[in-house]
């Protein structure tokens, strides 16, 4: 799980990613049959759960079984670090029907989700450690009678780069046979290293506290892109109290840091200079 944005350089495990690998290394060996694939939900975070719902000939049922742990030890080894609680599970459980998708459907969704990149695609070349494009492969789900959907989402603050990493999920769907669609979306916000609230910022921040802020770039989407799109040149920052867990059920706030923000952004407006 974790944030689209924020987290997305930090090697975190993206649940439909490995549902679908393991999908897609047994679907043939064991005769897989899908009824149902449910993972993920908000299309700004990363995917922490997923569950499938497999048919498999009876005397393929053990073997299958055995073959999570190894499966489940394998993922672990990967993400040892970022993922120390990963877990894969199989039980038996009843259908309510006995609907599946048809064999070749199958195949082209697991190659489709396999395919579909997620994560980094480049970083910036002028802010050092900084995402500028990214994309996130958020959901998966089976709706109505008859089908799929998937849904990502693209970031970056080069407005150019995100529509080329739009396209480049789109042509995978597209191979698969998928229907796709865009929506709006909302505007980057490219950071300005000469920007005069900045600074502001940071003069009245160690006036106020007595220490040196640390000012960084981050690659999730903020205010100051829709309001950049229509005033590009509106010298702006964003700032706020600490917030940790983001778009995930840990999410919290630091109490402590919300005095903090007010204080900031109170000296501020009072100290902003007067346009020309």
């Amino acid at each position: 799980g974790g944030h689209s944005g924020d987290d997305i350089n930090k090697g975190l495990g993206n649940a439909n990613k490995m549902l679908n690998r393991f999908l897609w290394t047994y679907r043939q060996q064991f005769e897989l049959k899908l009824h149902n694939f449910d993972g993920g939900n908000l299309r700004n975070a990363i995917a922490r759960e997923a569950y499938a719902i497999i048919l498999v000939p009876e005397r393929s049922s053990q073997f299958l079984v055995a073959m999570v742990k190894g499966f489940e030890e394998m993922l672990r080894n990967e993400f040892h670090v970022t993922e120390p609680n990963l877990m894969l599970n199989i039980e038996e459980t009843n259908i309510p029907d006995d609907t599946v998708i048809d064999s070749d459907s199958f195949m082209e969704l697991c190659n489709a989700i396999y395919a579909c990149p997620h994560g980094v695609i480049a970083m910036s070349q002028e802010i050092d450690d900084f995402v500028e494009t990214s994309t996130n492969l958020a959901s998966v789900k089976f709706v109505d009678d008859n089908e799929i959907l998937i849904t990502t989402s693209q970031r970056s603050s080069v407005e150019s780069e995100k529509h080329d990493a739009t396209n480049m999920v789109t042509s995978v769907f597209n191979l698969a046979g998928g229907r796709t669609k865009t929506s709006d979306g909302y505007p980057g916000w490219t950071p300005n290293p000469n920007s005069v609230i900045v600074d502001l910022t940071v003069k009245h921040y160690k006036k106020l506290f007595k220490t040196e802020p640390e000012v960084l770039a981050i690659h999730a989407g903020l205010e100051c892109g829709l309001i950049g799109d229509k005033y590009p040149r509106m010298d702006m920052i964003s700032f706020g109290p600490t917030i940790k867990g983001a778009h995930s059920p840990d999410e919290r706030l630091e109490i402590e840091s919300v005095k903090k923000f007010w204080d900031l952004t109170i000296d501020v407006l009072k100290n902003i200079p007067i346009a020309d």
